[in-house]
């Protein structure tokens, strides 16, 4: 097969989207009508998800070409320069024939430095947007010279009248490799979603990119929005269609093809990105008024087998990865299920009404694993949690993979599942307080809050419920259950012992008979060597040996 120029192939494809179709055949020969009927326009081809495929299909065929830097004014921008840019809203698009839909472009420059092309679709035809200055307010920022006129954008973002229909609200942006955030009502931002990721956790991680885009443009009184993309990679190529579905939960459907250039190992479908710094159970920071700060506190697996499980995320030390085997999964997501702002206490980030993302697979996506990851950061800032699903079977060069999935932006997650719920998970040193009992190396004691389903049912006997703890690579010493009243629920003790430095896995849930109440609670855990006293220098007077008395009241 004859290999196609590069250059040729981008540079006829999207002219070729708009073109229209010309007869296969001339009927020449054939005589003359005297009286001929008036001449047809030729139909016009509906620009539609199936002209991206064959645009991915296409780019996937030639050597992947790097993206062209940005000019240098806009490179060495920082993020208060950069965000200082802001669109003009008077100038947002889509507003034609009624739509409650309006978007409105990102600028690029700081760490947005690959342009891409946003198109419109009206009437079945793709209309590039032209950047233009005049698009943009620019604030303090001053260039020499005028910018490129072709200089593309960062990415965009939609609005819609989410929360108050006098007001247009932003619903989901699009900017920054792949990456997209989506709101529902009373939701402030927090996680990410990705479209792929190639590589995460590993020193190798290939982020792709959405390099072009077609909005198709929404009717009068429309009720969802639909983003198609392209995306692209050294390894593989992708076509994308996004319905957005603005609500209280705003539902994004996703439906893509890949197109592998090579063969990829370790590719993530519907990547999810979040911060875990602090929380009631990873206590390590605490020189913070606020008690907890992170966008996610859990990661929620719905099995094939209809087993549901809570993982709490964790701030590790060093970098972590969870694997948990699935076949026909049926669902993830990073959860976020405190909702008490005075666990928080922060009046401007407000992390209690950060949203969850839920995926749902549409169709069987088979064998495969849902991988965690979690990394070390010092503050907030980072994103430093992943969560994804690697399908067992690697991608082949030539071979089209195509899949699906639901993406749910919710407050409560609650309605989720029937069953009770993981609420809470302590740790502390495995004795009472006040007890002369010895604490062995390499012991812990973990606390388990449980509530909603029917635990408060069962409240009224307690004794028929029962906690079924397990571990691996160690033991447990003892487990037993109290009721918590305050939560409607249980309070599970788990008390186990492991050898320093080997990791154990933990699952706990509570039943009644033969019934399941709950979700499975699973935690990791590793079992550190107990530190000696510090030794007190034989020359330290006595007095010094006592505790410090407190400081005077104001």
């Amino acid at each position: 097969m004859t290999m196609l120029d590069r250059r040729h192939v981008l540079g006829g494809l999207s002219a070729a989207l708009c073109l229209s179709a010309a007869p296969s055949v001339l009927l020449a020969q054939q005589p003359q009508n005297p009286n001929p009927p008036p001449p047809q326009t030729p139909p016009q081809p509906r620009f539609g998800f199936e002209d991206v495929q064959r645009r991915a299909r296409e780019v996937a065929a030639v050597a992947y070409e790097p993206p062209a830097g940005l000019p240098e004014p806009l490179a060495r921008l920082d993020y208060d320069a950069w965000r200082d840019i802001r669109f003009r809203p008077e100038r947002a698009l889509l507003g034609q024939n009624g739509s409650p839909f309006r978007m409105q472009m990102f600028h690029p420059g700081f760490l947005f430095n690959r342009p891409i092309t946003v198109n419109v679709v009206r009437d079945g035809v793709p209309t590039p947007v032209p950047y233009a200055a005049n698009l943009f307010d620019y604030g303090k920022v001053k260039f020499d010279k005028p910018l490129p006129v072709n200089l593309g954008f960062a990415g965009f973002r939609l609005h819609y009248p989410l929360n108050d229909p006098r007001v247009l609200d932003e619903l989901i942006a699009f900017i920054g490799a792949s990456y997209f955030r989506v709101l529902g009502r009373e939701q402030r931002y927090g996680l990410s979603a990705r479209g792929l990721a190639i590589g995460a956790g590993t020193g190798s991680e290939e982020f792709p990119a959405f390099r072009e885009f077609w909005v198709e443009q929404p009717g009068a009184g429309a009720e969802r929005i639909v983003v198609n993309a392209l995306l692209d990679s050294p390894s593989l190529t992708g076509a994308y269609r996004f319905t957005i579905y603005p609500d209280v939960d705003t539902v994004v459907e996703v439906a893509a093809s890949l197109f592998p250039r090579k063969p990829i190992e370790r590719l993530g479908l519907a990547p999810l990105t979040s911060m875990f710094f602090t929380g009631e159970n990873d206590r390590r920071f605490f020189e913070d008024y606020r008690p907890e700060l992170h966008d996610s506190d859990g990661l929620m697996i719905h099995s094939g087998s209809g087993e549901w499980l809570w993982r709490p995320l964790r701030n590790p030390k060093q970098q972590a990865v969870s694997f948990f085997g699935e076949r026909n999964m049926r669902g993830f997501g990073l959860m976020q299920r405190d909702r008490n702002f005075d666990h928080y206490q922060d009046l401007d980030l407000a992390y209690e009404r950060r949203p969850s993302y839920w995926v749902e697979p549409q169709g069987d996506w088979g064998e495969g694993v849902i991988e965690l990851i979690e990394m070390a950061t010092g503050d907030e800032s980072n994103d430093n949690v992943v969560a994804l699903w690697t399908p067992k079977a690697p991608l082949e060069p030539g071979k089209e993979f195509s899949f699906g999935y639901r993406l749910t932006a919710m407050l409560d997650s609650n309605d989720l599942h029937p069953g009770g719920r993981v609420v809470n998970t302590f740790q502390a040193v495995p004795k009472a307080l006040g007890s002369s009992e010895a604490v062995i190396e390499g012991a812990r004691r973990f606390i388990v809050d449980f509530a909603g389903g029917d635990l408060d049912y069962h409240l009224k006997q307690p004794d028929k419920v029962a906690i079924v703890p397990s571990i691996t690579r160690g033991r447990i010493d003892r487990a037993f259950l109290v009721p918590n009243p305050r939560i409607d629920g249980f309070r599970a003790f788990i008390d186990v012992t492991g050898e320093p430095g080997q990791l154990a896995e933990m699952r706990a849930f509570l039943k009644s008979g033969n019934k399941t109440l709950t979700e499975t609670w699973s935690y990791p855990w590793r079992a550190e060597a107990k530190e000696p006293p510090a030794a007190v220098p034989q020359s330290q007077p006595a007095a010094a040996q006592q505790p410090a008395p407190a400081p005077a009241k104001e």
